[in-house]
């Protein structure tokens, strides 16, 4: 049982985090963590009911900006030491990523990456098509040009993270409270206040909006403007096999992306560059359509022909929330005082979600700018500092 939080909200707390995801219960940890006595975590429905509980679990260090891949890095080693940290079993497997693309003009830019992951200490290398068959011995490689792999790269099973979390949470103070919607948030003077919830009033000095694909919305609360979009993508689910498959397997031509769950099922999914894009949360169409299980079966049983027989058993729709550079919005604002927002992973929040927490409860409780943070700030917009990372696919 996860604990959970009941009755009436508290008057008071020493912060407030707006939604009950993974960067919401890891931002609560963190902070409890670092002293904070009174953290209330306010999340509208259930735990995990947004985005993380709709992501495939991928965790994965290949990426083209060193501060993607730095973040990226240390969640890794959060991941490796989670289930030890958080006192529960979060099914991490490192079975790692393997990138292929079917596009010679993509060669370059892995090459690129390659070495700039290297450079990290991230140990990625670059395969020639043939050399991916040792690893999924079963993929059609006819098409592809050029792949790159890192070992270390892996998966989570997203529920057990965020029940892990919260369990965490728990014994470190924190309150949870479900089923509970924000209706506004509190400020004066340049100052946070509060929330005001359905369930009460709760005065705090510090708010940080991890909602999601709602975090646009409870920004504009307090008169910020974010420049998030919401994407929506599928996810499809196979019956359980044998095990066969060990890496994430993702295409940077198409976008599709597949693994094996520990269970054996076969998780995917794929982008679709038709579907429309989403501003208001009333509007978050979350439906399962057949249009992606066609799609999605078609482009997975061409490159590997081994999933044609496989019995696909459901499919989910969850949000992505984009920002215009695909990078996550981190920080505060200048003019409001006490105010946070983690948010806009473009689909990657999942993966970055531990060491974000606690880059982010290091800069709430101390006040010292954090780099990666300051790099990731919302202002990077209006100064045009952007820096695009290439390969956002699962």
């Amino acid at each position: 049982m996860i604990p959970l939080s009941s009755g009436p909200v508290p008057a008071s707390a020493d912060a407030v985090i707006i939604g009950g995801g993974i960067n919401g219960l890891a931002t609560a940890y963190e902070l409890a963590k670092s002293g904070l006595k009174n953290v209330v975590v306010i999340e509208k429905q259930y735990i995990g009911s947004g985005s993380t509980g709709r992501c495939g679990g991928g965790i994965r260090q290949q990426w083209t900006t060193e501060e993607n891949i730095r973040l990226a890095q240390e969640s890794v080693t959060a991941y490796e030491n989670m289930s030890t940290e958080l006192g529960y079993q979060v099914f991490f497997r490192q079975g790692g990523y393997l990138m292929i693309t079917e596009s010679e003009s993509d060669l370059p830019a892995l090459r690129t990456a390659v070495t700039l992951q290297n450079k990290c200490n991230v140990p990625t290398e670059f395969l020639q098509p043939e050399e991916c068959l040792k690893i999924v011995p079963d993929l059609d490689i006819s098409r592809l040009k050029g792949a790159t792999f890192c070992p270390r790269d892996g998966t989570a099973y997203p529920f057990a993270v965020v029940w892990g979390y919260a369990r965490a949470c728990h014994r470190a103070g924190v309150k949870i409270f479900i089923r509970t919607g924000v209706q506004d948030i509190l400020s004066d003077g340049g100052r946070i206040l509060g929330v005001e919830t359905d369930r009460g009033r709760i005065n705090a000095p510090v708010v940080v909006n991890c909602a999601g694909p709602w975090a646009r919305h409870m920004a504009a609360k307090v008169g910020v403007d974010l420049p998030n979009r919401q994407e929506r993508h599928e996810i499809m689910v196979s019956e359980s096999l044998k095990p066969f498959l060990d890496p994430m397997v993702i295409s940077i031509t198409n976008g599709i992306y597949f693994s094996q769950s520990l269970r054996g099922e076969i998780v995917g999914g794929i982008g679709d560059p038709d579907e429309p894009q989403w501003e208001d949360p009333a509007d978050f169409d979350t439906r399962s359509q057949l249009r992606f299980a066609v799609r999605f079966a078609r482009a997975l049983t061409q490159l590997y022909p081994r999933a044609a027989d496989v019995r696909m058993m459901r499919q989910w729709a969850g949000m992505y929330d984009v920002t215009p550079d695909h990078r996550p919005i981190l920080g505060g604002v200048p003019g409001l005082q006490g105010y946070h927002h983690i948010c806009g992973f473009s689909g990657h929040g999942f993966m970055l979600g531990p060491v974000t927490g606690k880059r982010m409860a290091a800069q709430i409780t101390t006040g010292q700018p954090d780099e990666i943070i300051t790099s990731l700030s919302l202002d990077r917009f209006e100064k045009g500092e952007l820096q695009a990372d290439a390969f956002v696919v699962g």
